[in-house]
């Protein structure tokens, strides 16, 4: 059958998880059950030391496996849109879109300083089995030692840790072990953020226009029905008035502000210097974008 790959980009807590789960509630649009399928498209690359895939390690077995996976989705699921959101693909746009050219993209993006305050308190958070598993299930058979290895080491470290956090969290990129030996995780976080809207940036400006599209979470929250019905526009699909209605009837606008209103002025002002260049660079290629 014939379906759509619908990609979600975005820096950590940007938003993407929200987007993801109100479209994939949409008829003849779905997902996987989990949160992110990181270990799908890191197949045949398990020991790569960051999330930032080079564009020339996406062969024809990669994209093989990678595009099956999607396949099965749709196929098991009678799926038009197959809705992908991992937030790793932000550091590997090139190498995405290799392996999956028919793919369309939505970049979601937020205000740097709630992201950044937000992604902090994920690396102490509480273990979530329920989500671990269902994750688990997409790993591929012949990548669990590694994975495995590296999810032991993982939880070991925040049982040890002075600062009770994980050894690693969410899209690492180039730099990122060395960083969090010398730096605060807050500036950590603000660099991750950069470095996921950076690269983001250089890729999306090389990319078809009509391949992507923009939206401001901010916005999107403040009007879902608006914002997700020029998203189906942008698709090419038109659906009903009330199936809109009905799958953002859990969208709101609490946590707008809620990392600035946590910080001190001063700490603000740190991260909105460690970002203030991706901020540039996104805001010259987004503006004509946003729908």
């Amino acid at each position: 059958m014939n379906y759509l790959p619908l990609i979600i980009i975005g820096a950590p807590r940007s938003g993407t998880n929200m987007l993801r789960d109100v479209l994939g509630r949409l008829p003849g649009f779905g997902t996987w059950p989990c949160d992110e399928i990181n270990h799908i498209w890191r197949y045949g690359n398990p020991g790569w030391p960051t999330d930032e895939l080079p564009q020339r390690l996406a062969n024809k077995r990669i994209a093989g496996y990678v595009s099956s996976q999607f396949a099965c989705l749709a196929r098991r699921h009678n799926l038009r849109i197959v809705v992908e959101k991992t937030c790793a693909n932000s550091l590997r746009l090139p190498y995405v879109s290799a392996l999956l050219p028919s793919a369309r993209y939505i970049w979601i993006y937020r205000d740097p300083i709630d992201c950044v305050v937000s992604a902090s308190k994920r690396w102490g958070a509480p273990m979530n089995w329920g989500y671990t598993l269902r994750k688990a299930r997409y790993v591929p058979v012949r990548d669990i030692p590694v994975y495995g290895s590296r999810f032991i080491y993982n939880r070991l470290h925040r049982l040890t840790s002075a600062q009770g956090r994980v050894a690693s969290w969410g899209p690492v990129f180039e730099g990122m072990s060395e960083q969090l030996v010398s730096d605060s995780l807050m500036n950590v976080c603000a660099m991750q953020w950069r470095a996921c809207v950076e690269r983001s940036a250089d890729a999306f400006a090389d990319m078809a226009a009509d391949n992507w599209v923009a939206v401001r979470y901010e916005q999107f929250v403040r009007d879902p029905q608006k914002e997700l019905a020029a998203l189906c526009r942008f698709i090419g699909l038109s659906v009903d008035q009330a199936a809109l209605e009905s799958v953002i009837s859990s969208v709101t606008a609490g946590s707008v502000g809620k990392g600035r209103r946590e910080l001190l002025p001063d700490d603000a002002a740190r991260i909105e210097s460690h970002v203030a260049p991706a901020v540039n660079a996104l805001q010259s290629l987004v503006s004509p974008r946003e729908i």
